[in-house]
């Protein structure tokens, strides 16, 4: 199989798992690829589960449309537990997690957020920027505020029609 055609055959499994993930509604997903920190698979999936059964379910999911899709059934573990379900479907690997079990162990900070080395004295590679904060939002000066209040003083004052009363039958029943 030529290079090309295996690139292609990635993408659409990665699309399969994609899709699989979005039909139960998965959070956060994110994927990345690790063609070059490992040779046992070429992209790794991370999606979060709000509860037991739905991290199940997604995991169902994604093995059966990855066989739909002509890729042979994937193994998967932690199916019993549900806290975190890896789905192996060959070159992608796929991460199924609570959020507090995402948040523990931070996968994206090894395959993807944080730069990595991977030869010894490789340049070190360049630090993801800093997110700015917006600029502070600006405060009305008070020349406003007075020029607003002296312009609602002059406006004439709306007349309140009295409430309506209600019979001693109907405040009863209420």
């Amino acid at each position: 199989m030529t290079e090309a055609a295996e690139k292609k055959d990635v993408q659409k499994l990665q699309r399969s798992i994609v899709d699989s993930l979005e039909d139960v509604k998965a959070q956060e997903i994110v994927v990345f690829n690790t063609e070059h920190l490992s040779s046992l698979f070429e992209r790794v999936v991370i999606a979060s589960g709000t509860s037991n059964r739905q991290t199940k379910a997604l995991a169902a999911s994604v093995r059966d449309g990855v066989k739909e899709s002509g890729f042979g059934k994937p193994r998967m573990e932690g199916e019993d537990n549900g806290e975190w379900i890896i789905v192996d479907c060959g070159s992608v690997v796929v991460h199924i997690m609570q959020p507090a079990i995402r948040t523990y162990y931070h996968l994206e900070e090894i395959w993807g957020e944080k730069p990595v080395r991977i030869k010894l004295g490789a340049p070190k590679p360049a630090a993801p920027k800093p997110v700015e904060a917006p600029p502070p939002v600006a405060k009305k000066a008070p020349a406003k505020k007075a020029a607003a209040k002296k312009a609602s003083a002059t406006k004439t004052p709306v007349r309140k029609t009295p409430a309506k009363k209600t019979s001693p039958r109907q405040s009863r029943k209420a």
